[in-house]
């Protein structure tokens, strides 16, 4: 399992479709999860630091696991068939519940806990994004093919 980072929310034209960007701490791999305009809006929201005056579903749910001792420990997303992720939060004494993805990492950036992702996933999902200057021999023309990729999938592509 590697540890990821919300990198953030955005919104892919002209599909419109929302799209969560996750990077694995200390690599160059992000992970690309199509997700629901709740769900964006839900972390995008916690991120800008908004506060709803009444708890938005996921702000009811971690303190619905603070009131009954069960703080959430960490999200891993264990699984991804046809650009479907599958995530679990897990809790002490290693108890999972299956959570969609976009649910889990909006709740874990509440819970401020863990984001981690098995090496399947990220090795199957991931594609390399350079911060550098110099982009290494061969990342160019992923970042140039995934680039591509969002410009021309449908969120339609992902419903099989």
């Amino acid at each position: 399992m590697h540890e990821l980072e919300v990198v953030g929310v955005r919104i892919e034209l002209p599909s419109n479709q929302p799209l969560v960007l996750l990077k694995e701490i200390h690599s160059a791999r992000h992970l690309p999860i199509w997700i629901g305009a709740p769900e964006a809006s839900a972390i995008a929201m916690f991120q800008q630091g908004i506060v709803p005056p009444r708890p938005l579903t996921h702000d009811l749910m971690i303190s619905t696991f603070h009131a009954l001792g069960a703080p959430l420990i960490r999200v891993e997303i264990i699984s991804v068939l046809n650009a479907v992720f599958t995530a679990e939060l897990v809790f002490a004494n290693d108890v999972r519940v299956d959570a969609r993805s976009s649910d889990a990492i909006a709740l874990a950036l509440r819970a401020q806990c863990p984001i981690l992702c098995d090496d399947k996933v990220l090795d199957e999902a991931s594609v390399l994004v350079s911060d550098d200057a110099e982009v290494a021999e061969g990342e160019e023309d992923q970042v140039r093919e995934f680039r591509e990729f969002l410009n021309e999938v449908e969120p339609e592509d992902f419903d099989k």
